[in-house]
């Protein structure tokens, strides 16, 4: 796929242990929403504020590679696996404002993750770098997460507009509506070590290529002659 060179570039990061539909739909939607040709998926090396993950980097690369084929606009950029050590988005994105100085940036996130913005490394520099797209999380009630700081972001840069990516490199937080999607990584995990034998519950929760490379490589205690 070609992609206009002017065009925003919009990521989602995440560790995608394993990728899901509730990843590839909200990427999915947010290209819509936004647009955009394209949105990038950014599997992290090392996510700072959780477990290491349980797959390697190599396998959850395979898996996005896997999940993103029946998905038309998304694609992978390796930034972060390629860097390695701790995946702080302010560093990735300084890496990418490098590799496109001009061009516009959003970051994906969710609104629990932006609830708790305050909490990332140097976040204050994150709005000088890229743009944050903000989606729905389920359960999670953005309007009584807006204190203090965060509260002063919102009401200065918030806006439902997505010519706001046109009109700055950076700079703006975008609310973007989306369907929730109620499907945990952490849930897949705990299921998959949980019952080895019967995945038949996950049907549709993960793309079918993606749940039989985890089968055959025996991820997170599943077994290979499992249906």
């Amino acid at each position: 796929m070609t992609v206009d060179a002017l065009a925003p570039r919009v990521m989602l990061g995440g560790t995608f242990d394993p990728v899901h539909y509730g990843h590839l739909r909200v990427a999915a939607q947010v290209r819509t929403a936004l647009g955009v040709p394209e949105v990038l998926m950014l599997p992290a090396a090392d996510p700072p504020h959780r477990a290491p993950p349980g797959a390697t980097a190599a396998d959850r690369v395979a898996m996005l590679e896997l999940g993103i084929a029946d998905f038309t606009g998304l694609g992978i950029d390796l930034v972060e696996i390629r860097r390695g050590g701790k995946s702080y988005t302010v560093d990735t994105l300084l890496a990418l404002r490098a590799r496109w100085p001009a061009r516009s940036l959003a970051w994906v996130i969710g609104a629990d993750a932006f609830a708790g913005l305050p909490q990332w490394h140097r976040f204050r520099e994150v709005l000088g770098l890229a743009h944050l797209v903000v989606v729905a999380r389920p359960g999670v009630d953005l309007a009584s997460c807006l204190h203090g700081e965060l509260a002063e972001l919102w009401n200065a840069r918030a806006t439902p507009d997505r010519e706001a990516l046109a009109r700055a490199p950076a700079g703006a937080i975008i609310r973007v509506e989306t369907t929730p999607q109620a499907i945990s990584a952490t849930a897949l995990r705990v299921a998959l070590a949980a019952h080895p034998h019967d995945t038949e519950a996950l049907i549709g929760l993960l793309p079918p290529a993606v749940l039989t490379y985890i089968e055959t490589r025996h991820l997170y205690g599943a077994a290979a002659d499992a249906c």
